[in-house]
């Protein structure tokens, strides 16, 4: 996988995504700042058929999100698969430097799902996605981020920065990924939860504290 995902990036013209080192610790926000998050930010996507308490609760500050593989769509007229997912509304963006911070929690058992994206990209859909099989996070489905992640919270910094096409991904502060974007010119946006995948377990989970949208100004 490691070496397709290189080809692609060749063939595209893109540079090639790396693993980088990952023992030294640092803060990825200094120089961004915090942006207010109100509650009318988080906007719930869930099967279209059942009420939000059945897919999603925030209670003391954690948001449980959570989707079966046998559930309808966010929408009657979406082909895509099941999800629960919060997308972030009011910071949609198309310049500049960005950066989405949460802590993260996935539960053994859930497999076969995304848990994080960056929305918005030319010739498809997301500029970056983190999965996790297995236990796993995953770059895309090509990348390995950190292994045996389950039932643990890990703290999750991505970093986009649309003028330089290149999105870098920080796990308990240690830059573990650095990645072209796909293409400028598009509108971005952060979503967070489940949005199940190929192979997914029947029922997948993830939750999420103390989320942030920063900007370097």
């Amino acid at each position: 996988m490691r070496i397709l995902a290189i080809l692609l990036c060749l063939s595209l013209g893109y540079p090639v995504p790396h693993q980088v080192d990952a023992q030294k610790q640092i803060d990825p926000t200094d120089g961004f700042t915090s942006l207010p998050l109100t509650r009318s930010k988080f906007e719930v996507q869930r099967p279209y058929d059942v009420p939000v308490d059945q897919r999603y609760s925030f209670i003391d500050g954690v948001r449980k999100l959570w989707v079966f593989d046998t559930d309808k769509p966010h929408t009657p007229t979406s082909q895509t698969k099941p999800r629960t997912e919060i997308r972030i509304r009011g910071y949609d963006y198309s310049s500049g430097v960005w950066q989405f911070e949460g802590q993260g929690y996935v539960p053994g058992g859930t497999s076969g799902v995304c848990i994080m994206q960056v929305f918005g990209a030319v010739g498809q859909a997301t500029t970056f996605v983190l999965r996790v099989y297995n236990g796993t996070l995953y770059y895309y489905g090509s990348q390995v981020l950190v292994k045996n992640i389950y039932d643990k919270w890990f703290k999750l910094n991505v970093i986009h920065d649309v003028e330089a096409s290149n999105v870098k991904i920080y796990i308990d502060d240690q830059l573990r990924f650095s990645a072209p974007d796909h293409g400028t010119g598009a509108s971005h946006y952060f979503k967070f939860g489940v949005y199940t995948q190929d192979d997914s377990s029947h029922c997948v989970e993830s939750r999420w504290k103390d989320v942030k949208v920063l900007k370097k100004i």
